[in-house]
């Protein structure tokens, strides 16, 4: 599986309908369920973006899709960050090519 970060903005829309935030969280990750995505942890932020997704999928297609269905809802605005753990990101760097 791979870990993905989503970082989001509230859309207008979703800044109108902000009480309903907690239970559109929760039908996100009852649909990631379903799609064979894990949802690790979903966090609302200060600062920068108004919050953040951790979750697993098995594919970058997987990922994609979900996060496309939920950006299509029209709450939230989303950037997308693919993962590496430091044990993946080793074997990331030891073939890599040396220029």
């Amino acid at each position: 599986m791979s870990t993905y970060i989503t970082l989001f903005h509230f859309t207008q829309q979703g800044l109108q309908n902000i009480h309903e935030s907690p239970h559109r969280a929760k039908a996100f990750k009852n649909a990631a369920k379903k799609a064979g995505v894990q949802v690790v942890q979903q966090y609302w932020t200060l600062g920068g973006f108004d919050g953040m997704i951790v979750f697993e999928a098995k594919s970058d297609e997987a990922a994609t899709g979900l996060i496309l269905a939920l950006e299509g809802l029209g709450n939230v605005t989303t950037k997308t960050l693919r993962a590496f753990d430091a044990n993946a990101f080793m074997k990331i760097v030891k073939q890599a090519p040396k220029m």
